[in-house]
């Protein structure tokens, strides 16, 4: 028999290991609800034309071979461009990724080794975590604080990171809450890591689909002096996750950052390049007709409200209206293991979520993730379900 590696037993990502029990209750004859994953174009969204007609041109254009490892250079100025326009100073390397996950991936790999540890929210996106175990690197998990609105707890993330902490990472807007962080609590972030000498990993992929107030600056943004690898992408704001195109953006002290930047590209020098026709999307997406996005923020607001209202009208649920993205994190008073509800909900009623469990959250409570992608009377149809599974569950 051929032995799986020792690593792969702590690889879980909990949003597509869902999925199987999904696949049981199909065979069993459920109508599926897919309330479990943040694609936009499962739904009724739709990628913006100048996007697609960029990529059709390209590749009939002949640009169907590789690229060039950091990116496209067009796209490259434009994603520059961008960051610039946002406050981001000191920019310093921009590349291109395959979705904001190879970024990750890669950005890890290149500044951490084992016995090093990272900071990551809880709870916050599991990919991170599933990383971290391959690259046998610990991470510290430092709390959102449900009662305050999910803000990380930056107190507590002082408290952990010691002489062998390597990078926070701060999801802004937050995947799977929903929450968007004050201001003062990025700077107390900021602060943190010019004290303690770290880098901060923005992840802000869905930093254009803020739904309430007014859109939060760039963490980077807030001091050129502070080494800070942003992350964005096509996939959730330009509605084009199939494209597999992210970006990074490393700013900070140039003398700070150069060894790591070099480290980076030596990396995307070793897997060749992104997805070459792609990168010509980059360019018309951050200079072109912006208009979708009011759209599709309007849009994003009105099922988030119908998911909201529907979610506190259950017995025993709470949760935390959530600012920005298409995720709620409501949260049970159930007894049983949330994964344990989770598969029961699945079987019994086809409304496929995930399990609070799968994204970290504090000891003793339970919660599940609902993406509020579907129109509204797909919504309505499914969390009357939930709802019903609830009542019946209680009693």
């Amino acid at each position: 028999m051929i032995e799986p590696s020792a690593r792969s037993r702590e690889i879980r990502y909990a949003v597509r290991d869902v999925l199987a029990v999904a696949a049981e209750a199909k065979r069993a004859g459920r109508k599926l609800y897919p309330l479990n994953i943040g694609d936009p174009l499962a739904f009724d969204f739709k990628t913006p034309p100048a996007m697609i007609e960029a990529v059709e041109r390209a590749m009939r254009d002949g640009r169907n071979g590789y690229g060039d490892s950091i990116g496209l250079a067009e796209a490259l100025d434009a994603v520059r461009a961008d960051a610039g326009r946002r406050g981001i100073r000191a920019i310093r390397r921009a590349f291109l990724c395959s979705g904001t996950s190879e970024g990750i991936e890669i950005a890890l790999a290149s500044l951490a080794n084992r016995g090093d540890n990272v900071l990551v929210p809880s709870p916050g996106y599991p990919l991170y975590e599933a990383v971290l175990h391959k690259l046998e690197i610990e991470c510290r998990h430092y709390p959102l604080v449900e009662e305050r609105g999910w803000s990380p707890d930056v107190e507590r993330m002082a408290e952990l990171a010691d002489a062998r902490t390597r990078a926070a990472v701060v999801i802004n807007p937050n995947n799977p809450t929903g929450s968007v962080a004050p201001r003062e609590t990025l700077a107390s972030v900021v602060g943190i890591a010019a004290k303690k000498g770290f880098l901060v990993i923005a992840d802000e992929i869905y930093d254009k689909l803020v739904l309430d107030g007014p859109a939060q600056p760039p963490l980077a943004s807030l001091s050129p002096d502070v080494p800070v690898l942003t992350f964005n992408g096509l996939s959730k704001a330009y509605l084009a996750p199939g494209w597999r195109m992210g970006w990074g953006i490393l700013s900070g002290p140039e003398k700070e950052v150069q060894a790591y930047g070099d480290a980076v590209e030596k990396f995307l020098r070793a897997r060749l390049s992104s997805n070459h026709p792609m990168m010509y999307a980059v360019k018309p997406a951050l200079e072109g007709d912006q208009s979708h996005l009011g759209r599709t923020v309007e849009t994003l607001r009105r099922r988030r409200d119908v998911t909201q209202a529907a979610l506190t009208a259950m017995p025993g649920v709470s949760c935390v209206p959530p600012a920005a993205a298409f995720y709620a994190f409501p949260r049970l008073a159930i007894r049983e293991e949330d994964e344990e509800f989770v598969r029961g909900l699945i079987r019994a009623t086809g409304v496929i979520v995930v399990h609070g469990a799968g994204f970290g959250q504090a000891a003793g409570t339970r919660h599940f993730r609902v993406v509020f992608l579907p129109p509204e009377e797909v919504l309505k149809e499914a969390l009357g379900l939930v709802r019903d599974y609830i009542a019946r569950h209680a009693s």
